[in-house]
């Protein structure tokens, strides 16, 4: 039986397959931190594995439900011992869903949300208070193991303070019970009063100039004292 030709897709095969799989390699090396924090993956009756299968543009991957930009839609970490959500947590600011269900979680979690702006069901121990209260979401439902924080209110459009803002600032979202001023275009600075572009060449002029005087001073203050000693 004679041996394929080299070039032929008999020949290929190997290499083609090699290079999928150091594509895959190189897919799960790139995974974010988050979705392995905790061992172990998404269960089939977890909401979080609901949500990720009614598109079929969405994987799930490890703990986390990933879109093909690799963005993370949601997010699984129910019963996995955690106190707090951890350093990596913010990686998840993109999710929809989140599930937290199961773990010795402290209290207060605002500030552990910030830049949460797309999250929408958000699932908590039962002790928990969900983040921002009942000002923050449109449903909060409570039950026997966990309780559960659906539709993420804008506090922009309900606060009813018009002069929460600079007047060249905008109000804008930041997380569940959360906002923040945002300076309109051609405005920086404190409460938004600059006009025009913040200049970085300027910003790092001084700050160089400045470092370089202080380096001098120093340099000739220990030059004087080593000739005296």
């Amino acid at each position: 039986m004679a041996s394929p030709v080299h070039g032929s897709p008999g020949a290929l095969w190997p290499w083609a397959t090699a290079l999928l799989l150091a594509l895959g390699v190189e897919r799960a090396l790139a995974l974010p931190e988050i979705c392995t924090q905790c061992p172990g993956s998404v269960q089939n009756f977890s909401q979080v594995a609901v949500y990720c299968k009614q598109t079929s543009e969405l994987t799930l991957r490890a703990r986390c439900c990933l879109n093909q930009k690799g963005a993370i839609l949601g997010l699984d970490l129910q019963n996995c011992s955690l106190k707090n959500p951890g350093p990596d947590f913010p990686q998840a600011r993109t999710a929809v869903i989140i599930d937290l269900q199961a773990n010795p979680l402290k209290d207060n979690l605002t500030n552990t949300f910030h830049g949460f702006t797309q999250l929408q069901t958000l699932i908590l121990p039962q002790d928990v208070i969900c983040p921002g209260g009942i000002n923050a979401w449109v449903h909060i439902t409570s039950y026997v193991d966990s309780q559960v924080c659906q539709g993420q209110k804008d506090l922009c459009n309900s606060t009813g303070n018009p002069e929460m803002c600079p007047e060249n600032g905008s109000c804008a979202p930041a997380g569940p019970g959360l906002l923040q001023c945002v300076c309109e275009d051609g405005f920086h600075g404190y409460k938004c009063m600059r006009q025009g572009s913040f200049s970085l060449l300027m910003f790092f002029g001084i700050l160089g100039s400045t470092t370089l005087s202080i380096s001098i001073l120093l340099w000739g203050t220990q030059r004087r004292k080593a000739k005296t000693s």
